[in-house]
């Protein structure tokens, strides 16, 4: 019988030595590293010139929006094991937060959202601290209550312009400003966040989702880690909100819609849950395919969610 020389699997041994680059011992292993990082550097940077026009180009904006939604619930679920129903959460309030700051307090663009970013991290963090003890369901639960509760709020009181909405916000100087806002902001998000998982910290926040007795009994806080990974997580989220409120020079209800809670779930499960860049191809592929199907009308959500179920059929 003749004998099969087994055949190495070069993953596993660029995995065993380290994840970074001085650890690679050929160019080989070089390219299994760099191509596909590269390619979705290039590929988003380029596709902007692609699009035949001004719509399509509004559809990358979206597109890469939900694409950073899905990379906080992937890295808040597989990594802290924070199930966060809260992406219309982190949307609406980061809107809001930087329509404020833009026509109430006259702060230009470039100040405004990175103020309703790290603001709206610090208010949903506080206002999530209560729940980081519960777990699954629960924690899922009561962050897809507070998006609703968000929007209840705002029009019962009649406050931040009810359900009009705040109007006159400054927007980018031009499209290729918008585009490449978002595209390098998600680019820095994906790999910051690799990056922090790669390191030890990673390891306690795995810890934490895994075991979080084992965390207690080696002395560290649980909930400090929990809290640390959601203002990471609200942070990016809250960033996307005022993005889109400059986007569309508006802040209103629709930005507290469930959509931007629910897109990131199928995205992370078209992409693949736990690998943070799935989650975004994920995005990539079904923020179009929604656009696409807008021109068969009442039939387009039927056969929206027939392509996801086929998706999680082949995924499983």
């Amino acid at each position: 019988m003749p004998i099969t020389k087994r055949r190495e699997r070069l993953d596993r041994g660029i995995k065993v030595r380290t994840t970074g680059l001085y650890g690679l011992l050929s160019w080989r292993e070089m390219s299994y590293v760099l191509v596909p990082r590269l390619a979705l550097i290039i590929g988003l940077l380029i596709l902007p010139l692609l699009m035949p026009n001004q719509y399509w180009q509004k559809v990358i904006c979206l597109m890469v929006v939900n694409a950073m939604l899905a990379l906080v619930f992937d890295f808040l679920a597989e990594f802290v094991g924070l199930i966060c129903l809260g992406g219309a959460l982190f949307v609406g309030v980061g809107a809001y937060m930087t329509a404020q700051l833009n026509t109430a307090l006259g702060l230009p663009i470039f100040l405004s959202i990175p103020l309703a970013s790290i603001g709206g991290a610090i208010f949903c963090t506080v206002l999530l601290l209560p729940c980081l003890p519960l777990r699954g369901i629960y924690f899922a639960i009561v962050t897809l209550i507070y998006p609703l509760l968000g929007a209840r709020i705002v029009t019962a009181l009649d406050v931040l312009g009810g359900t009009n909405g705040i109007f006159g916000l400054d927007g980018f100087p031009n499209i290729w400003f918008e585009l490449y806002t978002v595209i390098g902001s998600s680019l820095i998000a994906l790999f910051g966040i690799r990056r922090f998982v790669g390191q030890d910290i990673g390891l306690v926040l795995r810890g934490v989702k895994d075991n979080d007795q084992a965390i207690k009994a080696c002395g560290m806080s649980v909930t400090y880690y929990k809290t640390l990974a959601v203002f990471i997580g609200s942070g990016i989220g809250c960033f996307t909100g005022a993005y889109m409120a400059h986007l569309y020079q508006w802040a209103g209800l629709s930005l507290f819609a469930l959509d931007f809670s629910i897109m990131p779930i199928a995205a992370s499960i078209v992409g693949g849950l736990g690998t943070l860049a799935g989650p975004m191809l994920g995005a990539f592929i079904l923020t179009p395919l929604s656009e696409i199907l807008r021109t068969l009308g009442g039939l387009r959500i039927a056969l929206y969610e027939f392509s996801l179920v086929i998706f999680i059929l082949f995924r499983t």
